[in-house]
């Protein structure tokens, strides 16, 4: 068996300035492919770009319409065409109940996540639907598979990416399309790092819960996804699998060395 490598590929990816979309993006890079960098942070782009190895970059806020038209028209045009696209594009929640979260942090956060992955599988169907091949990955997270207090925008945005995934796999399959998505758990991306700092939870019970005992590196996240866009993956699509260091597996009560 030949290993994974995307020789002559062209791919996208979202939130491609930070964290595990950059991982991927330098990942696929790496491996050959052709990649082209979106991310809404132009201050990050030129930088991550010189990182990564992309080709190019291009700026916008996925959850516009205008703007994600205009970054799969942008990515198409500098690789002439499109084959793999990695949905990263993310931000977090305020981690408050749900009666103290105002609705417009609610809003932002469900048409970043949610609305900007549909977004962006729409405009960048439209080539793979026509040469009839391509793959996606899309970003949900553990938070969308159970229930989490606290993240109530978050956990319904990632559920909903979730079903998308399921329903586009199914929709876009006899087009040769490949829809599937990455589940991770806590992981020591920017905005993670940036939680920790202001001693928002407290990573030691993260740790304590997950079989693996650590929180996950974004290579981890990279790899996963990286693997879902290879032709090693070439049977699975309509998957969500869980990067997760066994926390969904866990079903026993209190810390796993304890149950």
């Amino acid at each position: 068996m030949p290993a994974i490598r995307f020789d002559g590929m062209r791919a996208l990816v979202t939130g491609g300035a930070s964290g595990i979309g950059e991982t991927a993006a330098k990942l696929l890079s790496d491996l050959g492919a052709r990649v082209v960098i979106a991310d809404l942070s132009r201050a990050n782009l030129d930088g991550a770009a010189l990182r990564t190895g992309a080709v190019g970059a291009t700026q916008g806020d996925v959850a516009s319409e205008a703007d994600a038209e205009r970054m799969a028209s942008e990515a198409i045009a500098m690789l002439g065409g499109l084959d793999l696209v990695f949905n990263s594009a993310g931000i977090g929640d305020d981690l408050v109940p749900l009666h103290e979260q105002s609705v417009e942090r609610w809003q932002r956060v469900v048409d970043v996540n949610l609305g900007g992955t549909y977004l962006m599988c729409r405009a960048a169907s439209r080539p793979m639907l026509a040469q009839k091949r391509g793959a996606i990955v899309n970003v949900s997270s553990i938070v969308g598979i159970g229930g989490f207090p606290r993240r109530s925008a978050y956990a319904a945005a990632k559920a909903g990416i979730n079903h998308l995934t399921h329903t586009l796999a199914c929709e876009w399959g006899p087009s040769g399309i490949r829809v599937n998505a990455i589940a991770p758990a806590y992981t020591r991306t920017p905005m993670v790092e940036a939680l920790l700092e202001r001693k928002a939870f407290d990573p030691t019970i993260l740790e304590r819960r997950t079989p693996l005992g650590r929180l996950a590196l974004p290579t981890e996240m990279a790899q996963a996804a990286v693997f879902l866009l290879s032709d090693w993956a070439s049977y699975i699509t309509g998957t969500v699998l869980p990067v997760d260091g066994g926390w969904s597996a866990f079903g026993g009560a209190g810390d796993v060395a304890s149950a």
